[in-house]
């Protein structure tokens, strides 16, 4: 225990790696808060400048952009309703409207200290039972992944608003979208139109800059004359009966964060949806409705995306596999370095385990910090007069769409479906299903494709999949309960089996 304890506190008594953990976590904050420029981005460029430095000392730094990057996308999706990150979408969706009533530093806070209590939870989570979660991870096979994404898509009746319909139309555009490039198995161009641009298909990147940065300009050209909204920050940090009021929802949301994280691929923009849906489905008594300023859309995607940080250490510090893409990056980090991630991480090198976790813990606590400092000045953006911020927003949403590969396509990807999202919101649909069908498309084919392959493409084969596996079967009546909340039938099921929601 003692040497446990000795690996935690090795950044928090090296001067040198604690502020490379402050730096980093600064950083972090304010690149997450651009559209287009991604942690994974910003850890991809650090593996160059890095390799040459101490293995701890790039670690530090790394794990510090990682922490403060996942909740930085908040503040750019509150205040002007363009996630930084896709892990932000859902946190756009009740922080703007709060914005408008002019509670913009209020949000902030909250989502600041609902961002710390997930990543702590997430951190807790790595340090007591990363064998065990990253044992089930490894049951989860690709029909699993299947049904998950399958369950993501079902978020589609959170996010349509008013009409359902328009909300499936919305989504079935967006996994349309998706398929357009080169297909996953085969390689065979789909929806190219005989254009080579088209063969490494669209960026959800873009689409999500185009969708919620450039078509929101758009939108509020038609209110140039509107007033100004002076934004109330004279409370920052939410009081304690507001944290505690918030308590038991940002535990179910960050339990659920910690375990989509831990899920190889998935990542924190999944676990935020997730965590929305779980929101709007359990509080029977939200501050605000939900998609009109409810603290509550706020607290449990924030929780859940930071949550997913710890969670996704779990399988690449046990078992060698990322949980998402900046883990996937980090391993590479590992192995420039000359360490081999696996099982035998660990035996070799004991200490790295500790130390990260003290790394991550270092890194939250910066993020609490920073993240509480600086609000009364982001707040202002709000209050310049839109003449001014819009041009601003749509030169930095080009920047963005560009800084994503370096590509001038993407920008036209961005700028067209900035006019496409547009005339989207003129009619009344939403653009959180696009942007939802996209990102999750992928990983529904992928993964069907894959179950029909080991299955030798049999539909009774796949069939017997579904119901001949523990964590399946769950997954599957997930779905299935998910489908008949929305029918009649569902008091009626209520009534008959005692379910409580």
């Amino acid at each position: 225990m003692e040497t446990a304890l000795g690996y935690f506190l090795i950044s928090w008594t090296d001067p040198r790696l604690l502020v490379l953990i402050a730096v980093g976590t600064f950083a972090g904050i304010y690149v997450g808060a651009i559209p287009g420029l991604s942690v994974t981005m910003a850890v991809s460029i650090l593996i160059s400048f890095t390799y040459a430095w101490d293995t701890n000392e790039a670690l530090a730094l790394m794990v510090g952009i990682y922490m403060g990057g996942v909740y930085g996308g908040a503040r750019t999706a509150i205040l002007l309703n363009i996630p930084g990150a896709p892990a932000a979408i859902a946190t756009a969706l009740d922080g703007y409207p709060l914005a408008k009533l002019g509670e913009a530093g209020k949000a902030i806070g909250i989502t600041t200290v609902a961002s710390f209590f997930g990543g702590f939870v997430g951190i807790l989570a790595l340090a007591i039972g990363a064998p065990l979660v990253a044992e089930i991870a490894l049951l989860f096979a690709p029909r699993d992944y299947m049904l998950l994404g399958i369950m993501g898509l079902l978020l589609v009746a959170s996010l349509s608003g008013e009409s359902l319909l328009k909300g499936i139309i919305a989504g079935a555009l967006g996994i349309l979208i998706s398929m357009v490039g080169l297909d996953t198995m085969s390689a065979q161009p789909r929806l190219t139109f005989g254009s080579s641009a088209l063969l490494g298909g669209v960026s959800y990147v873009a689409v999500m800059i185009g969708m919620f940065g450039i078509a929101e300009a758009l939108v509020q050209l038609h209110g140039l004359s509107a007033p100004v909204i002076r934004q109330k920050v004279d409370r920052v940090l939410p009081s304690l009966a507001t944290v505690l009021r918030y308590l038991p929802l940002s535990l179910r949301a960050s339990a659920l964060g910690v375990w989509i994280g831990a899920l190889p691929g998935a990542g924190g923009d999944i676990a935020a949806l997730m965590a929305y849906d779980h929101a709007k489905r359990s509080v029977k008594n939200p501050s605000r409705p939900f998609g009109k300023g409810a603290y509550e859309g706020l607290v449990a995607p924030e929780a859940a995306n930071n949550a997913a940080v710890g969670g996704a250490f779990i399988p690449m510090l046990t078992l060698g596999i990322p949980g998402d893409a900046v883990t996937a990056v980090i391993i590479a980090a590992l192995f420039i370095h000359g360490l081999r991630p696996g099982p035998n991480l660990m035996v070799d090198t004991p200490h790295l385990f500790w130390f990260t976790v003290g790394n991550l813990t270092l890194a939250n606590i910066f993020l609490l910090i920073f993240g509480l400092t600086g609000i009364r000045l982001f707040a202002k953006i709000v209050e310049v007069p839109k003449a001014v911020l819009l041009p601003i927003v749509i030169v930095l949403s080009v920047v963005g769409a560009y800084a994503i590969n370096n590509n001038i396509t993407d920008v036209y990807w961005a700028v067209g479906f900035g006019i496409f999202g547009y005339f989207l919101r003129v009619y009344g649909y939403q653009l959180g299903p696009v942007v939802l069908g996209v990102i999750l498309g992928p990983i529904v084919e992928s993964n069907f494709r894959r179950t029909m392959i080991a299955v030798r493409e049999s539909w009774i084969g796949f069939a017997l999949e579904l119901v001949s596996h523990p964590i399946t079967l769950i997954l599957l009546l997930g779905i299935i309960i998910s489908l008949l909340r929305g029918t009649p039938l569902w008091p009626q099921l209520r009534a008959r089996f005692g379910l409580r929601s």
